[in-house]
C-alpha cells in the first residue's frame, strides 16, 4: 500500500456575513425570529437518529446518574450563550467550555460517543447542537420525566468565547437580573420558574451557597429565606471552611427523580442556592411556583409545561439554513475532539500536532465580509484513503 504526504491548502468554507453579522450581534435578535427547526428534520437523511443518542445516554447515565442533570445543564449553559449551536463544546483555553461558569460541567463524553456513532451511521449530516438537545430530553426521560417531540435542524456555530458566559444566570442573581436575562433570550417570567425546574434532578457544590450559612451580607447569621429546620443539615454537609467541592442536591429528598418536588421545597424554605429561594419570596414568580405545587393535575401540568418551555428554549437563536456551517466539519476529518475557535481575526489555531487551521476575513461578494477557514496539512495517508477523504469533505455542510 503506498503512502503519499500531502503538502497543501485546503480551502473548506467561505460564507457570507451577512447574516453572521446577526450571530455576533445576538443581542439584537433575541432569538425572537422563526427558527427554521422542525421535527423529524432527520426522517430521510438519518432516521434513528434519536435512538442513537437515546442509547448513548442511557449508557451513560446507567453508568453514572450525575450525568443527567449535567447534560441538561450543558444544554442550558449552551443555549444562553449565543444560542444552542453547540460552541459550549469547542476547545480551547479562552472558549465557553474554558470559562468558569462551565468548569464543572459534566457529560461532554456522551455527546462525543453519540456523534462518533453517528458519524459511523449517517457522516456529515447531524450537527452536535441537535445531539445536544436531544441528550438533554433523554436525561429528562431517564430520570422520570415527560417526554416531548425535539425539533430539529440546527447547525452548528463557529464562534466560541468565555467571556460571552458572563451573561449566563448566576446562584446569586437577584429576581429582577433573572427575570431580564430570561427576557433577552425571548423567555418570559412563566419560562424561567418552568425551567429552573430542571434542579429537581440538579446538585450544588458547596461553594455557591455556604455563603448563606453563616454570614449572609454580612450579617453573622444564616438567610432568613432558609427555614431554620433545615439550616442544619445544609451546615452538616458544607461545614464552615469544609469542602467548597462537596455536591448537594438541590431537591432535598428527591434525588434524581424529574418531577415538581423542587417547588415544595421552595415553598418550604428549603431552597438550596439563592435564587432558587428568590423564585418563593418574590411575587413576580412565586405566583407561577404556585401553579406547580401539589400532586396529581400540577405535577402533570409541570412535565407539559418544561417540554414546552425546553422546546422554546431550544429555538433560542438557532442557525439554520444557510446562516452558518458547521465548525465539526473541522473536528471530525481527524476524528478527535480537540478543535479551537476564536473570533473573526487572522490566528492560527492548532488542531492537533499535524493539522492547522487558518481563518482569514476576506471581503465577499457584493461589499460584505466573509470569512475564509483553510487547513494546512501535513499528514500521511493511505492513497487509495484520499478519495475517500475527499468525498467526507464534501459531506460537512450540514
Amino acid at each position: 500500500m503506498a503512502v503519499s504526504s500531502l503538502n497543501k491548502t485546503l480551502l473548506l468554507l467561505v460564507l457570507l456575513l451577512a447574516t453572521f453579522t446577526t450571530l455576533a450581534q445576538a443581542q439584537g435578535n433575541r432569538g425572537r425570529g422563526r427558527s427554521g427547526t422542525r421535527v423529524g428534520f432527520y426522517r430521510a437523511t438519518c432516521p434513528r437518529v434519536e435512538s442513537i443518542v437515546q442509547s448513548a445516554v442511557q449508557s451513560a447515565v446507567q453508568s453514572n446518574p450525575t450525568i443527567a442533570p449535567g447534560l441538561l445543564r450543558m444544554f442550558f449553559h449552551d443555549c444562553f450563550v449565543n444560542g444552542c449551536d453547540a460552541s459550549l463544546l469547542i476547545d480551547g483555553p479562552s472558549t465557553e467550555k474554558a470559562a468558569g461558569p462551565n468548569s464543572l460541567l459534566r457529560g461532554f463524553d456522551v455527546i462525543d460517543a453519540a456523534k462518533t456513532q453517528l458519524e459511523s451511521t449517517c457522516p456529515g449530516v447531524v450537527s452536535c447542537a441537535d445531539i445536544l438537545a436531544l441528550a438533554a430530553r433523554d436525561s429528562v426521560v431517564l430520570t422520570g420525566g415527560r417526554s416531548w417531540q425535539v425539533p430539529l435542524g440546527r447547525r452548528d456555530g463557529l464562534i466560541s468565547q468565555g467571556s460571552d458566559t458572563a451573561n449566563l444566570p448566576a446562584f446569586n442573581d437577584p429576581i429582577t437580573l433573572q427575570i431580564q436575562k430570561f427576557a433577552d433570550k425571548g423567555l418570559n417570567t412563566q419560562d424561567l420558574v418552568t425551567l429552573v425546574g430542571g434542579h429537581t434532578i440538579g446538585t450544588s457544590a458547596c461553594a455557591f451557597f455556604s455563603y448563606r450559612l453563616y454570614n449572609f451580607n454580612n450579617t453573622n447569621g444564616p438567610d432568613p429565606d432558609i427555614n431554620p429546620s433545615f439550616l442544619p443539615q445544609l451546615r452538616a454537609l458544607c461545614p464552615n471552611g469544609g469542602n467548597a467541592f462537596r455536591r448537594v442536591d438541590l431537591d432535598t429528598g428527591s434525588v434524581g427523580s424529574f418531577g415538581n418536588s423542587f417547588y415544595e421545597n421552595l415553598r418550604n424554605g428549603r431552597g438550596v442556592i439563592e435564587s432558587d429561594a428568590k423564585l418563593w419570596s418574590d411575587r413576580r414568580t412565586r405566583r407561577f411556583v404556585q401553579g406547580f405545587l401539589g400532586r396529581g393535575r400540577s405535577g402533570s401540568r409541570f412535565n407539559t409545561e418544561f417540554g414546552r418551555a425546553m422546546v422554546k428554549l431550544g429555538n433560542t437563536e438557532v442557525k439554520t439554513g444557510r446562516q452558518v456551517p458547521t465548525l465539526f466539519a473541522l473536528c471530525w476529518i481527524i476524528k478527535k475532539y480537540k478543535c479551537s475557535k476564536r473570533s473573526e481575526k487572522n490566528e492560527m489555531v492548532h488542531v492537533d500536532e499535524h493539522l492547522k487551521v487558518r481563518e482569514n476575513v476576506v471581503q465577499g461578494p457584493n461589499g460584505m465580509k466573509a470569512v475564509a477557514i483553510s487547513i494546512d496539512d501535513d499528514i500521511h495517508v493511505d492513497e487509495e484513503d484520499e478519495s475517500r477523504k475527499e468525498e467526507k469533505l464534501g459531506k460537512y455542510h450540514n
